[in-house]
């Protein structure tokens, strides 16, 4: 087996969807504080949603509370409700290219522009005949790290452990 091309360098996003984004909201940001740092809408994607984060520089995850412009199209953003996570990912292009050649099954659309302004795509949630290892049930949003993360994360990890 060839090297990985590539890293997971940490957790970017979760999507949490709902039928209404008011019970999310309610949760998220009125009871836990969670800011909202914008707004997404595409009628493509059939999805209605608030951009909230958590944390700050390398350590920011994005919270995004989501709910179907249409409840009766798909995709279905609200089920299930943990929609999906993102991960950080140094060298997104060779990470697909790698995951490809080893069967990893993803969503259609390859890498594309994503609700955040990074490039993203998605590995499926169920294997095919075809490329048989998905997410094992979970959809899951490879994010193109911006060189600024991927600098702070080597930082990170070369810094000397705290006692």
């Amino acid at each position: 087996m060839s090297a990985r091309p590539f890293r997971v360098l940490g957790l970017q996003q979760i999507a949490i969807g709902g039928p209404s984004k008011a019970a999310l909201r309610a949760l998220w940001v009125d009871l836990l504080g969670v800011a909202v740092e914008g707004s997404f809408r595409s009628e493509r994607e059939n999805v209605d949603e608030d951009i909230c984060a958590v944390g700050a520089g390398a350590a920011r995850v994005e919270i995004d509370l989501m709910e179907p412009i249409d409840p009766a199209k798909a995709p279905r953003v609200h089920e299930p409700p943990l929609n999906h996570l993102g991960l950080w990912i140094d060298d997104l292009p060779a990470a697909v290219a790698w995951l490809t050649a080893r069967g990893v099954r993803f969503t259609p659309g390859g890498i594309r522009k994503g609700a955040a302004g990074f490039d993203v795509c998605f590995i499926h949630p169920k294997g095919s005949a075809e490329a048989p290892h998905g997410g094992a049930g979970v959809l899951i949003e490879l994010v193109a790290a911006p060189p600024s993360l991927v600098a702070a994360m080597d930082a990170l990890a070369a810094a000397p452990a705290a006692e």
